[in-house]
């Protein structure tokens, strides 16, 4: 049943042309009517199917806006840098002995960091971790040796780029109570990282198929790709 808020809203906007995304914000921000702040998402289609191989991304990028959200971080290392995990900021610091609970389920954090000694452990409980994408990658920077800088970056902005079996990617950009300028920083941010993927995985042709834009409780639009200053 469609709720009298989701009636109110416009309706096919989804089949209108595509814009640039600073001309959409403000249509965007206009359809979060619910009590809570929504986030701004977007949504990309990418052409994963190539005649050689299929395109998989996974990667990280800071968002210079941040994200609006409180990350709650965990980190896996050895008793020595205990102290500089909690100092940094972590919100759960362990060794052995919370391995063993994330053995048993106890999965209560958004961001799990470790060092590259204890990952030969960690990396046990693949079937735990990885259907949630918790499990640490070097390539996000999320096993390391410099616990503050990637405690530091997942605390202030830091989110995971990466599609599914279909070519899909999901990613917030902020909030609504977030300025355009805000907002702007952190989806060219997306794109300049979106641009090297390309290059890394040499893509013949566009590596964006479709992307949209959209709200938590919103409705879509179109969107022209293009960084905006």
């Amino acid at each position: 049943m469609t709720s009298k808020r989701f009636k109110k809203l416009p309706e096919n906007a989804s089949n209108l042309p595509a814009e640039s995304i600073d001309k959409l914000l403000t249509d965007v921000k206009k359809n979060c009517t619910t009590k809570f702040d929504e986030s701004v998402d977007l949504n990309f289609q990418i052409n994963n199917k190539q005649k050689k191989s299929e395109i998989n991304i996974r990667t990280a990028v800071n968002l210079p806006g941040g994200t609006g959200k409180k990350v709650k971080v965990a980190v896996v290392c050895e008793e020595s840098k205990v102290e500089e995990a909690k100092s940094a900021g972590a919100d759960i610091v362990g060794g052995d002995e919370f391995i063993e609970k994330i053995k048993n389920g106890e999965l209560n954090f958004e961001k799990l960091i470790c060092t590259p000694g204890m990952m030969i452990k960690l990396s046990k409980l693949g079937k735990v971790l990885g259907p949630k994408g918790l499990m640490p990658n070097p390539k996000l920077g999320s096993v390391t040796e410099n616990l503050k800088s990637a405690i530091s970056d997942a605390k202030s902005g830091q989110v995971e780029i990466r599609n599914d079996k279909d070519g899909n990617i999901g990613v917030s950009i902020g909030k609504k109570s977030f300025s355009d300028e805000k907002l702007l920083k952190n989806f060219n941010a997306i794109l300049e990282t979106l641009e090297k993927e390309k290059s890394n995985n040499t893509v013949k042709g566009d590596l964006i198929k479709s992307s949209f834009i959209t709200s938590t409780m919103g409705v879509s639009y179109k969107l022209k790709l293009g960084k905006v200053i």
